[in-house]
């Protein structure tokens, strides 16, 4: 476990307010299960998992450390861009928030395969619980952590299990649009400083995931849609039902991209000039 005096800090009360009344949600929230749920589905629904704006701001900085947005200054450039973000910060900053109201847990960092260290999640701990939350995947529903072999869960959108390695490891699975292995969950607290490095090393081009394409998912009137600047032609990918529904996209696409998701169409259209798509 992180030392106390290492944890994330949370948002300024301030923030807080603006974030819930974005949400939707009233300013006092208790911290149980409940409130978590709403604060998962309302996230997800309105802040994109997206690496747009990451890839502009590394293109505008010469230094890593400028490109970093964590906690306040995450939602700042959210209000004013529409934007989100990878794994390190979308999760930092939901994090950042359920400390606010009051949530108890720490940041992970996780494997994927064989790239290890490369992905982070948030451990919530209730009522002598301890479930899986993750925006920066993101996951769709909240993962109990099993007390034996394995647990699941059941999202609008597909089923996760978590399946017990031992010695604080857990593979998670979704089963949409087959069953596949996400990425193994390692069960250890990450302090502020140590997380803010790997963040700031996530920016340099040496180390940096997703600074060469562009991709974007975000619950939109009740569906999964997502981009990916790899695929060709390029194209909006709309999930019905578990089943993949391709648009193609015109002459602007950059343009189209920024008004799909709610992103602002400089930051798209920076983005895509920097890794000329």
């Amino acid at each position: 476990m992180t030392n106390a005096t290492d944890e994330i800090a949370p948002v300024p009360e301030g923030v807080t307010k603006e974030v819930l009344l974005h949400f939707g949600m009233p300013d006092h929230l208790p911290p149980n299960l409940n409130t978590l749920r709403q604060l998962l589905e309302r996230y997800t629904r309105k802040v994109p998992w997206e690496s747009a704006s990451r890839i502009a701001r590394r293109a505008r900085h010469a230094d890593a450390a400028d490109c970093i947005l964590l906690g306040e200054a995450f939602w700042d450039s959210h209000f004013e861009q529409g934007s989100g973000g990878t794994c390190y910060e979308s999760n930092y900053a939901f994090f950042s928030l359920l400390r606010r109201i009051g949530f108890q847990g720490y940041v992970t960092i996780n494997d994927m395969g064989s790239t290890i260290g490369c992905h982070s999640a948030i451990v919530v701990l209730l009522d002598g619980e301890k479930f899986l939350v993750d925006v920066g995947f993101p996951l769709h529903t909240i993962l109990p952590l099993p007390a034996g072999p394995e647990s699941s869960a059941e999202s609008p959108f597909m089923r996760y299990t978590a399946k017990a390695l031992g010695q604080g490891r857990y593979e998670i699975w979704r089963d949409v649009p087959r069953d596949e292995r996400v990425f193994q969950l390692n069960d250890m607290a990450v302090g502020e400083a140590d997380y803010r490095a790997i963040t700031l090393h996530d920016y340099r081009h040496d180390g940096g995931q997703f600074l060469n394409d562009v991709v974007i998912h975000k619950v939109i009137d009740e569906q999964l849609w997502r981009f990916n600047s790899d695929e060709r032609p390029l194209r909006l990918q709309q999930f019905v039902a578990g089943q993949r529904h391709d648009h193609k996209l015109g002459g602007n696409a950059a343009a189209e991209v920024a008004d799909k998701f709610g992103i602002a169409p400089d930051v798209v259209a920076e983005a895509f000039r920097a890794i000329d798509c």
